[in-house]
């Protein structure tokens, strides 16, 4: 009997079957005709001018009339709020990428509507600081509510016109 163990196969070396890696080629150098220059930075836009849909993060949503809204809503009896909430929450949602969108806040205002006299102007109001502008609106002016028949009035209002302010200095057709 010999001493000796029974070894396994060696595997191939990977670097033999491999195929070689080409060397990296040398970026141009930047006096070089092919390196093109970089694109200038856009102009940034002064406070409170009206901004081209370019340098807006989304689409621009409609200005909606208050009056044409009231006449709706009282046609309506009360059913085209609805509509209203989802609009302008899906605007809002496409221009940022953020928030409830239209369909949760139409759930929303169907069962728990007081939550969204705080949220709607919530919303506007990080709109309008995403944009680098000093908000109009925030959560507090849910607070009309507590004022029976004028305040929803005065709250609605308030944030449509402001809501039509910030879509109009984006550079939708008034």
């Amino acid at each position: 009997m010999s001493d000796q163990t029974p070894t396994s196969p060696t595997p191939p070396d990977p670097a033999a079957t491999a195929e070689p890696i080409p060397a990296p080629t040398p970026a141009p150098a930047a006096d070089s005709p092919a390196a093109p220059p970089p694109p200038p930075a856009p102009p940034v836009p002064a406070y409170g001018a009206a901004v081209p849909q370019m340098y807006g993060p989304g689409p621009v949503g409609k200005v909606r009339s208050t009056g044409l809204c009231f006449l709706w809503t009282i046609l309506t009896l009360g059913i085209y709020t609805f509509f209203w909430m989802g609009f302008v929450h899906s605007e809002l949602k496409q221009h940022t990428g953020r928030g409830l969108g239209g369909a949760v806040a139409v759930i929303l205002w169907l069962f728990i509507s007081p939550v969204m006299f705080f949220l709607t102007p919530m919303e506007i109001g990080n709109t309008q600081e995403l944009a680098g502008r000093q908000p109009t609106v925030s959560a507090l002016w849910g607070l009309w509510i507590l004022l029976p028949v004028i305040g929803p009035i005065i709250w609605f209002v308030k944030v449509n016109s402001d809501l039509n302010d910030y879509w109009k200095s984006m550079g939708a057709p008034a």
